[in-house]
């Protein structure tokens, strides 16, 4: 009886001291561009030793971060998302030249406003994330952009 005692309570802090990961942390701004445009920025807060894809990887590569903006009428996609600089190296998880992001990276979308009065942008963005043994399942992370 001890042995199945002892055995549940090592099972219990077993579970209670399992840590989901979540090593980036999104957040969201809006800069005015001229009277109709604006920049929807995202930002990624990528904890120390991991890091973030770019939006092009090589086939048979990690999941691209991508993002994709909800359609309300209120405004017009300008291009695509464009990303900061990044590092482009060889990849010890895929054992490829990939370009990823450690610590910080920027996403820009550029918007062409069709009414005036103030409203919100929703989108998502997935992406995935990996350190030099392991990588993470991709995630998806609502964004939301609020334009005044």
């Amino acid at each position: 009886m001890k042995k199945i005692i002892l055995a549940l309570a090592f099972l219990t802090i077993g579970f209670t001291q399992a840590q989901i990961l979540e090593p980036v942390k999104w957040t969201t701004s809006v800069t005015k561009i001229s009277s109709t445009e604006y920049e929807l920025v995202a930002t990624a807060t990528i904890d120390a030793k991991w890091h973030l894809y770019s939006q092009n990887v090589p086939a048979d590569g990690p999941i691209p971060t991508t993002f994709t903006f909800k359609s309300n009428g209120k405004y017009l996609k300008k291009g695509n998302t464009l990303e900061d600089k990044g590092h482009t190296v060889n990849d010890p998880v895929f054992n490829m030249q990939i370009k990823f992001f450690e610590n910080k990276a920027l996403f820009k979308q550029r918007i062409k406003l069709k009414d005036k009065a103030p409203f919100k942008v929703e989108g998502t963005v997935e992406f995935m994330v990996c350190d030099d043994t392991r990588c993470l399942p991709p995630s998806e992370v609502d964004l939301v952009f609020n334009i005044k």
